[in-house]
């Protein structure tokens, strides 16, 4: 069974910094909220890595299926519940890729195969709030 441990350290004020291996992530908020925008705020980051963690997905599966593709991005958007504890009350992730007509079956069932066996990070905030996806070919 796989195990993580990560340190993350107050920075001053409402700052932390994340190590992550060699590799170090600052969160905060805007000012607005009390923050000094040293970062993303950990909601919009968690976002971030539900974009990560699915485009490796879809890029390894489309590399195993012989699929080129170009300007992959992904959207991610949601929805916060007004109460406390403020929680995602539904995700959005568009994909927004460039795949021949042809490869638009192979390209689908590879963000499928993410959506639905893949992505951990997909299947844990699947958990709290309803996950939905959209693909927009370029």
């Amino acid at each position: 069974m796989a195990h993580y441990s990560i340190t993350t350290r107050h920075k001053g004020n409402i700052a932390f910094e994340t190590e992550i291996g060699a590799h170090k992530v600052v969160m905060d908020t805007s000012a607005s909220h009390g923050g000094e925008d040293l970062g993303p705020s950990p909601k919009r980051l968690l976002l971030g890595t539900l974009a990560g963690c699915t485009g490796m997905d879809v890029v390894s599966l489309l590399r195993k299926m012989r699929v080129p593709f170009s300007d992959f991005e992904i959207i991610t958007e949601a929805d916060l519940t007004e109460e406390h504890p403020r929680v995602f009350s539904k995700v959005l992730v568009i994909y927004r890729i460039k795949v021949a007509d042809k490869d638009r079956d192979k390209l689908e069932k590879a963000v499928n195969l993410s959506v639905e066996k893949y992505c951990g990070i997909t299947a844990m905030l699947r958990k709290n709030s309803p996950v939905e996806h959209t693909i927009e070919y370029l």
